[in-house]
């Protein structure tokens, strides 16, 4: 822990005063300027720098562990938490984990990649800006060397400037963004399409097949992250998701 992260902590003067904590560590996490894994200050050096009781002080960090933005550890200290990579219907996909967890060996390949304003038609397809800079990328992912699932994927570099030194052949775009990105909102859309010739060949199937395409995009304190299409074939998945009255169980 550094003076600078303590100078970085500013109150805005705004409500109560554990909740001005909270909001301006949140902002510091959202925001990129804390990534995962940063150490937070503890809280005696929050008091102090603050001029805020230990009580307070607390309750900011418990409400913050409780958002899932940080990880509280008793010899350790708190560090800035880790998004978690989920695999609910409605949830970010870690396509590697989706794949193990059908019991099957992963692999993928980067098919193509372009970096820098996207054409006419990239614009769109993911309803770009045509002088905001992205990295394209068209992935197939395998299990057992069966096509699993065609993506096609653009990263906003004005978010995630780190994306354009990302060696998405190690590890896929999807995980590599989980591990150095954060987001804040996501929404997403599943349609039921035919497989075009093209997409049809790659994944191995006819052209005209049933296909499952989910299309999702996220943002941090609405600056767009990524946005992608992702292509499954039909006859070979299915998406379940459990809840009740209240949300996902």
């Amino acid at each position: 822990m550094s003076q600078t992260q303590l100078d970085a902590v500013k109150l805005d003067g705004a409500g109560p005063v554990y909740d001005q904590i909270r909001r301006a560590i949140r902002d510091l996490v959202l925001g990129g300027t804390w990534p995962p894994g940063t150490s937070v200050p503890p809280e005696h050096a929050l008091m102090e720098q603050l001029g805020a009781s230990r009580m307070t002080v607390h309750r900011a960090l418990v409400q913050l562990a409780r958002e899932g933005l940080i990880t509280r550890r008793r010899r350790s200290g708190t560090v800035v938490a880790t998004p978690p990579a989920s695999h609910a219907m409605l949830d970010i996909l870690s396509i590697p984990e989706e794949v193990a967890q059908l019991g099957q060996l992963y692999a993928h390949e980067v098919l193509s990649r372009r970096d820098g304003r996207p054409s006419a038609e990239l614009a769109l397809r993911f309803g770009l800006k045509r002088g905001e800079k992205v990295v394209h990328l068209v992935t197939l992912h395998r299990g057992d060397d069966t096509p699993h699932v065609l993506e096609e994927r653009v990263i906003h570099l004005a978010t995630v400037p780190a994306a354009a030194d990302g060696d998405f052949s190690e590890t896929p775009a999807g995980d590599w963004l989980l591990k150095n990105s954060l987001w804040s909102q996501a929404e997403h859309a599943i349609s039921a399409v035919s497989a075009e010739p093209e997409d049809a060949a790659l994944l191995g199937i006819g052209s005209g097949d049933p296909c499952l395409l989910i299309e999702r995009r996220t943002w941090n304190q609405g600056a767009p992250v990524t946005a992608v299409r992702l292509l499954y074939p039909g006859t070979r998945h299915r998406f379940v998701g459990r809840f009740g009255p209240y949300g996902p169980i």
